[in-house]
C-alpha cells in the first residue's frame, strides 16, 4: 500500500464485512514520490506507529471513527498504546475493499487545470466504484493547511482574499490561516494533483464531500490541540478515509512527521527537513524528478519513474543520526511520555536546524 510500511492482511473484506489486517511501520522512508529513498532512519517507524496509535485513541474518545484497532504488543498482542512496555512498530488495524483504478492512456491530458471537473477521465473512476459497492477506500487524499508557507503550491492556485487575508498578493514569509483551508486531492493516480470540489465529489463516489470535509476538520482540530500542548504548530496534513456502512472512517496513520507538517519556533519538525536537504544538495535530481513528472503526458503510460536518469545520493550519518533523533525526540514530546532514548527536543530542533 505504501512505500514505507509493509501492509499484512489478516482476512479479507468482503462486498459487506470489513476485513482485519496490519501495518508494519519500516524505518524507510520517502520524498518527492520517489518511493523507497536508499537509507532507512533508525526508529522512525516505532516514532510514526507511536504516534499514530496516540492520535488514534485520541480521536476514538473524541467520537471519531477511525479504522485503528490497536497496537501489537513484544508478546503479539493487540492492545492500547498504554499497555506496551516499548514503542511498537505494528498497528492492527480494519481493512476496506481497494479495487483498481484502471488508466485508460495518456490521450488525455491529466496534467491540466482541474477547474472544469473533466480530468478524472484519464482514470476510470467508475469501474473502481462498481467493483467496490459500499465497502471501500475512497480514493483522495483530504488536506487542511493551518498556514501558508512560502512555496506553497496554495499559492499558485487562489489569491490570498480567497483564504480569507487582507492582502492582494501573497507575503514573503509564512501565513497564519485565521480558518483552516480544507482541499482534495488524488490518491491513486501516478502523479497527485489537486481537484475542485465537483471532481473531488466525483472520485469519492457514495460517500459525501460534506462529511469528509467535516471529519477532516475534526481531525485537523485535534491535532493542533496536541501539538499546541506539546509546543508545536501544526502547520499541515492529510488524512485518507473508507467508507463502510453509510460511515466515514480514518484509515491509514494520522497526525505524523511524515503525513504532517509540524514546526517549533519556527523550524520544521517533519520530513519536510529531508526534502530541504535534498533541495540544498542535490537540486538536479529534484529538477530532474519535476521534469520525468511533467514529461510522462507523452508516454504510453502512467509512471513517471523510468524517464527520471538520475538517482537520490545517500545521506550522511551525521543527517541520518540528526532527522533519527528529531522523530524520536519528537514522538516523545508529542506523546508526553519518553518512549525513546532521545536527546531534549530542544537539542533535536537544533541538530536539524544546522543540517
Amino acid at each position: 500500500m505504501t512505500s514505507v510500511k509493509e501492509f499484512r492482511v489478516d482476512r479479507e473484506p468482503t462486498a459487506s464485512d470489513l476485513g482485519a489486517g496490519r501495518f508494519v511501520f519500516t524505518d524507510a522512508y520517502s520524498v518527492f514520490d520517489w518511493g523507497q529513498m536508499p537509507d532507512a532512519i533508525p526508529g522512525k517507524g516505532a516514532s510514526l506507529c507511536t504516534m499514530g496509535a496516540f492520535n488514534f485513541e485520541r480521536l476514538a474518545e473524541s467520537g471519531v471513527p477511525t479504522h485503528y484497532e490497536g497496537v501489537v504488543d513484544s508478546d503479539g498482542e493487540v492492545v492500547a498504546l498504554a499497555d506496551c512496555e516499548e514503542p511498537p512498530t505494528e498497528m492492527a488495524i480494519q481493512l476496506t475493499q481497494v479495487p483498481d483504478l484502471p488508466y485508460r492512456g495518456d490521450d488525455v491530458d491529466v496534467t491540466a487545470s482541474d477547474t472544469d471537473g473533466d480530468d478524472t477521465d484519464a482514470y476510470d473512476y467508475d469501474a473502481y466504484h462498481d467493483a467496490a459497492g459500499e465497502n471501500f477506500l475512497i480514493p483522495l487524499e483530504v488536506v487542511f493547511r493551518n498556514t501558508v508557507p512560502v512555496g506553497s503550491s496554495l499559492r499558485k492556485r487562489g489569491d490570498p482574499a480567497d483564504y480569507g487575508l487582507d492582502s492582494n498578493e501573497w507575503p514573503d514569509e509564512k501565513v497564519a490561516l485565521s480558518e483552516p483551508v480544507v482541499e482534495f486531492s488524488t490518491k491513486y493516480e501516478e502523479q497527485d494533483r489537486y481537484l475542485s470540489r465537483d471532481e473531488a465529489d466525483r472520485i469519492a463516489g457514495v460517500a459525501a464531500i460534506d462529511d469528509l470535509e467535516s471529519v477532516a476538520r475534526s481531525v485537523n482540530e485535534l491535532l493542533n490541540e496536541q501539538a499546541a500542548a506539546a509546543g508545536f504548530t501544526h502547520e499541515d496534513g492529510k488524512i485518507e478515509c473508507l467508507y463502510h456502512d453509510g460511515e466515514i472512517r480514518v484509515a491509514d496513520v494520522v497526525g505524523t512527521f511524515d503525513e504532517n507538517r509540524f514546526s517549533v519556533d519556527g523550524h520544521q519538525l517533519s520530513k519536510e527537513v529531508i526534502r530541504q536537504y535534498y533541495k540544498r544538495e542535490q537540486p538536479e535530481w529534484v529538477d530532474a524528478v519535476s521534469e520525468a513528472k511533467a514529461n510522462v503526458a507523452v508516454t504510453d503510460g502512467a509512471d513517471w519513474r523510468p524517464l527520471c536518469e538520475i538517482d537520490p545520493i545517500t545521506l550522511p550519518d551525521e543527517v541520518v543520526t540528526a532527522v533519527a533523533d528529531m522523530y524520536s525526540a519528537g514522538a516523545n514530546a508529542y506523546t508526553g511520555t519518553g518512549w525513546f532514548d532521545a536527546p531534549s527536543l530542544a537539542d533535536a530542533v537544533d541538530a536539524i536546524t544546522e543540517l
